[in-house]
Order: C-alpha cells, then structure tokens, then sequence
C-alpha cells in the first residue's frame, strides 16, 4: 500500500486553524472531530514506521505535536491481546480506528472508591471515533479485539498526550498512580516535505 502522507498533513493544517480560531484549550474546537473522522475513514496515509508492534508492549507513535501542544495526534499499535491498565488522560481526546478492532471500557469510581465498570465496553471497527472528556469522565482500559492479529487506532488529544501527568488505577482498591506516558519513537513523520509535490509541478 502507497503510503499518501499529504492527508495527514492537511489535516494538521485543518487542526491548526480551527484551534487558533477557538481560542480555548479546556474544549475542542467545532468541527475538529468531523475533520478527525474523516482522517481514520482513509487507511492510505499512516507512514510504516508508524505501524510496527511491539512483542509485548501496545506502542505509542507520536504523528504530530501542535508547537504550543494545544494537541497532539498518536499512532496507537496494539498486538494481539494488549491492552492499557483503567487510565485516565485529564485532557479531552478522540480515538479512532483505522485497522482492526478495539474495545473501550468506562470505569467510574463507585461509593466505596473502587472503580468499577461504567456500562458496557464500546467496539471500534475502522473509520469509527469515540470522545473522550473529563468533564463527563475519561477513565477507561482500551485492549486490542482481535487475538491473532494486530490493530491500529489514531488518538488526538488535547495536550502534548506523551508529556501529560496522567494516573493509573487499581480497580480494587481505588489508589492512584502517577504516570507520563511517553511515546514510543524518538522521530515522527516528515510531513513538511513537498518537494516531490512541487517538482511534477514542473
């Protein structure tokens, strides 16, 4: 599969003018999740790089980081049977899917501070998204649906996600830890090379 970067690219672009047009950081601005779905409705862009699971670990590869991180686009690996611990992201988010299947399970602290199951676990088949929102509670454990094969999901976050204090939970007991979770790669796509674009320009 040819690898078409330019649509991630200009959906960067389009990321970046409706933020500076919203001027708030607590909320995503209008429009933003229709441009995001229309994103993971196309599986012709991720660069490979951006694709590769590990053994034993879901993989975190960062897309693009806006410079003022007012957002952040990951590219989330899951092999067989992985899966999160129940987390929380603190900032507003949308996952969505672009190759196989993942599940999302809410959690909700309970009145003797567990936490426990808050209905029933979301499927996300590809070109399908899921909001995220603190305010209407972000606590959840996300696993990869398939057991013999790999899938893929796209994140956008509202912050620089990798550089985010974030906590895990124990369900059972209720407690807390403080988590940053990184990315999985020191390098991220050149999106800004267009020299080939501009050259059959002619």
């Amino acid at each position: 599969m040819d690898t078409d970067i330019s649509r991630l690219r200009r959906f960067v672009l389009k990321a970046t003018e409706l933020t500076d047009a919203h001027g708030q950081l607590d909320t995503p601005a209008p429009g933003l999740f229709d441009a995001f779905q229309e994103l993971v409705s196309h599986d012709d862009w991720l660069p490979d790089s951006c694709t590769v699971p590990h053994p034993e670990f879901y993989q975190q590869y960062l897309l693009h980081c806006d410079p003022r991180e007012r957002f952040s686009i990951v590219s989330f690996v899951w092999g067989p049977g992985q899966q999160t611990p129940v987390h929380d992201h603190t900032v507003w988010g949308c996952v969505g899917m672009l190759r196989g299947a993942e599940m999302s399970q809410r959690y909700a602290r309970s009145a003797d501070g567990r936490y426990a199951p808050d209905g029933e676990a979301v499927r996300l088949a590809p070109g399908q998204i899921e909001v995220l929102s603190p305010q209407e509670g972000d606590i959840h454990r996300v696993w990869n649906a398939l057991e013999d094969r790999t899938s893929i999901s796209i994140h956008l976050y509202g912050g620089n996600i990798g550089a985010v204090a974030r906590s895990v939970f124990d369900p059972d007991s209720g407690l807390a830890k403080r988590f940053v979770s990184g990315y999985s790669s020191q390098v991220v796509p050149n999106l800004w090379d267009r020299s080939a674009e501009i050259r059959a320009q002619g």
